[in-house]
């Protein structure tokens, strides 16, 4: 016999209680250290006030940068990078550097790193009127996981993204706010590609998502200029460097997707993957990389300089 409105068997037997229903389990933190406000915080502990400016409204400027044997590469060019952005955008003062590479230290020595991509970000802090205390985090990853395949391989792989890009006034500054540069990177892998270069309204070449792009031509190294708003980077500007001392003609130009594709040879700059010579654009390959690859040995031998 079925117990009433059941379908079940009468056992006779008294209802086992029901279990109650699983707890939502939370998000996974990295088991990772990281340099938050001065201390050293693992996992979940690294933590941002839901109050902070650089979680509230994403009013934050970063660095990204590469440790060779424990030391940051022209830590001071970054510097003087992020303090002028936070003077020009009404940022409160940075911590002094001297305590951020402290900071950096603490954190490498903790996660056992001398080889690292660190990335150090500083916000805007608490409001109260007008802030008066920036706050500041660094990460330190192994190297490895940030390199593109194709800096692994020598050459990259390189879209043009569909959407017109505007750099805007903020365009000079490296901010946390980043999703313009986040969706084309995500077109570019969508295409299996390593990096999406960014192109005006009117079609002219700007940048990459992640790096300046070079364009070398008839022997003579061209770059967009910073006059169109594009972020000054750290390894664009060694590598114009790096031109003069090895005696090749380099300037800035606005570019064209005609310039590149006519162009003897193209690669793009940042201070994580270096100096990386593009393999191809849209799928149509480039002819050479020998200027590309010249410059990356020179950045190598600056690196083994210490700057």
């Amino acid at each position: 016999m079925s117990a009433p409105g059941t379908g079940r068997a009468r056992t006779g037997a008294p209802a086992a209680p029901r279990a109650a229903p699983a707890r939502a389990r939370g998000p996974r933190y990295p088991d990772r250290t990281l340099w938050v406000n001065g201390e050293l915080a693992r996992g979940e502990r690294a933590a941002l006030s839901l109050f902070d400016r650089g979680a509230r409204t994403g009013e934050g400027l970063l660095e990204t940068f590469r440790v060779y044997g424990g030391q940051p590469f022209l830590w001071d060019r970054h510097m003087e990078r992020l303090v002028l952005s936070a003077a020009v955008l009404g940022f409160p003062v940075p911590p002094a550097p001297a305590r951020l590479r402290h900071g950096l230290a603490q954190l490498l020595a903790a996660e056992g790193l001398l080889d690292a991509v660190a990335r150090l970000v500083v916000t805007r802090g608490v409001p109260g009127g007008r802030p008066t205390r920036a706050g500041a985090w660094i990460e330190a990853e192994p190297v490895g996981g940030h390199l593109w395949p194709g800096t692994r391989r020598g050459a990259a792989d390189a879209i043009v993204s569909r959407t017109p890009f505007h750099p805007g006034p903020l365009g000079a500054h490296k901010t946390t706010s980043r999703l313009a540069y986040s969706l084309a990177l995500e077109e570019a892998r969508a295409a299996r590609a390593d990096e999406a270069l960014l192109a005006a309204p009117d079609g002219t070449l700007l940048e990459g998502a992640t790096s300046n792009l070079f364009v070398v031509r008839r022997g003579e190294v061209l770059t967009p200029p910073l006059a169109r708003g594009i972020l000054p980077g750290i390894a664009r500007a060694v590598v114009l460097e790096l031109c003069a001392a090895l005696g090749l003609p380099a300037r800035e130009a606005d570019l064209s997707r005609a310039d590149l594709a006519a162009a003897d040879e193209a690669f793009v700059t940042n201070s994580v993957q270096e100096v990386v010579p593009l393999a191809t654009v849209d799928g149509a390959p480039l002819p050479g990389r020998v200027v590309g690859q010249r410059l990356l040995a020179a950045y190598r031998e600056r690196v083994a300089r210490g700057g």
